[in-house]
Order: C-alpha cells, then sequence, then structure tokens
C-alpha cells in the first residue's frame, strides 16, 4: 500500500490517549528535546535537511549534523551538484569492496570545504560527494548511484573516512527501518501501551529476519505474498516439517 505523507503521533495532555497529528518535519526536534545529544553525531535523510533544524542542533543543543542533500534544498543542491561537474581528482577515500547479497559494491567519497564561505546553509563545515557503484554478480550489470551531503563537523573533527562510515551507519538504519515501515505501516501503529511497542517491533525484525535468511532479495514482495495465506507461512519456513498432527489429522506440504 502507498502511504500519503507520513506523520508521526504525540500523546495529547497527561495520560489521555488522543493523538496528535504532526509533521515529521517539526516532530523531530520534539523528540530530541528528550534525549541528551550535546557532541552527538546527528543523522537524517533528506526531509530534515531544514535550516532551522540545522540551527537547532548546533546553536541550541550543542550537537552537530550529517544531513543529506536533495531536491527539497534546490539552491544547496544545485551550488554542490556544480562544484563537483567540475572536479576531478580522485576520491579522498575508497572502501574496500565489498560482496554479498549477490552483488559487489565499491563506495567512493569526496569531502571539501571550498563552499563553507558560499553556501546559506547554517553551519556547514564541509560538504561531500558519496558514489556507490554496485554490480551484480549474475548479470554482470554495473550501477552508480551518486549522494551529496553536508556536515557541521569541521576537517579537524572528522576525516572523509569517517563521514562515509557515519552516512553508510545511517543508510543500514534506514533501510532497515524502511522495510519495517513499508510492510507493517509502524510509523502510525496505534500500539502504545507498556511494552507493546517494543514487543511488536522485535516480532515484526523477527519476522522480516527469517525471511533474509532464506536469501530473498525482494523482501517487501515475500512478505505481501506471506500475509495473504498462514498455511503459506508455515510451508516456507518448513514448519510443518516439524510438527506432530493430532491423531486422526494430517499435515501436508
Amino acid at each position: 500500500m502507498l502511504h500519503p505523507k507520513k506523520v508521526g503521533t504525540l500523546p495529547v495532555g497527561n495520560g489521555s490517549d488522543r493523538v496528535k497529528q504532526t509533521n515529521e518535519i517539526k516532530f523531530a526536534p520534539k523528540l530530541l528535546d528528550e534525549i541528551t545529544i550535546e557532541g552527538k553525531d546527528i543523522t537524517s535523510d533528506a526531509l530534515h535537511t531544514q535550516k532551522d533544524f540545522a540551527n537547532y542542533l548546533v546553536d541550541e543543543r550543542k550537537a552537530h549534523y550529517f544531513f543529506c542533500v536533495k531536491k527539497n534544498q534546490p539552491t544547496l543542491l544545485a551550488d554542490i551538484e556544480y562544484l563537483y561537474s567540475n572536479y576531478t581528482g580522485p576520491a579522498d577515500y575508497e572502501d574496500a569492496v565489498s560482496i554479498a547479497h549477490g552483488r559487489i559494491e565499491a563506495r567512493r567519497i569526496w569531502a571539501t570545504t571550498e563552499l563553507n564561505d558560499y553556501v546559506t546553509f547554517p553551519h556547514v563545515a564541509q560538504i561531500y560527494k558519496i558514489e556507490r557503484e554496485i554490480t551484480d554478480k549474475k548479470s554482470g550489470e554495473t550501477s552508480l548511484e551518486i549522494a551529496y551531503g553536508v556536515t557541521s563537523r569541521s576537517v579537524s573533527d572528522i576525516s572523509p573516512q569517517k563521514i562515509l562510515h557515519t552516512v553508510r551507519k545511517h543508510w543500514s538504519v534506514e533501510v532497515s527501518h524502511y522495510i519495517i515501515d513499508w510492510i507493517y505501516d509502524e510509523d502510525r501503529s496505534t500500539i502504545r501501551t507498556g511494552h507493546g511497542p517494543e514487543n511488536m517491533t522485535r516480532l515484526r525484525r523477527f519476522a522480516i529476519g527469517l525471511v533474509k535468511s532464506k536469501g530473498v532479495k525482494n523482501i517487501s514482495k515475500k512478505m505481501r505474498q506471506l500475509n495473504k495465506n498462514t498455511h503459506s507461512v508455515l510451508t516456507y519456513l518448513k514448519i510443518f516439517n516439524n510438527i506432530k498432527p493430532f491423531a486422526g489429522h494430517s499435515v501436508s506440504s
């Protein structure tokens, strides 16, 4: 199911079960207000690449940001793309080639301070470009993904290698959450009592982990197929092999 604009939920009043729907951009600071983030690195997708949020993190909370830059910040994106369109130097750092899930992946990063005094986005200390070159081992086809970003961490604080590793960690969390939310619509779950939210998240992750263990590439498609028929789930997981039939009944796969 395709979802409209994502929203978060906030309880209204003390102990109230009423829920206030709120735009995710405005919701982020409210969540972070509850935890200590001074000196910490905050990563986010392009939705939160906002000037107000950058000022909130750096000025108010004394934290640092790593923001993805996309079309919702057209001027900033255009400036970064123009700079790197004329950049022919070697990468500042290249990750070791990784082989997993039937593909070979190489990652490269270029980081610079050349736009620090030019862009109007607040607290920019470095901008960066990351390339992901992915080759399908079976077909031999190669694709190239390019991501741009900005960080408030200075050159003396962090190297291109550490920027790349920080962004990679964010991607891994984002992919995991995307799969869970896309399949279960977790962001809008109404389970909020006691340990319910945590327990449901663990069960959802466990279910997805089982499917991943089978070497499935398209998790969403396989989960949709299994959701339609409980019998197919048990057959797929080969649980029937471990079930002893009741007297007078038989179980077949």
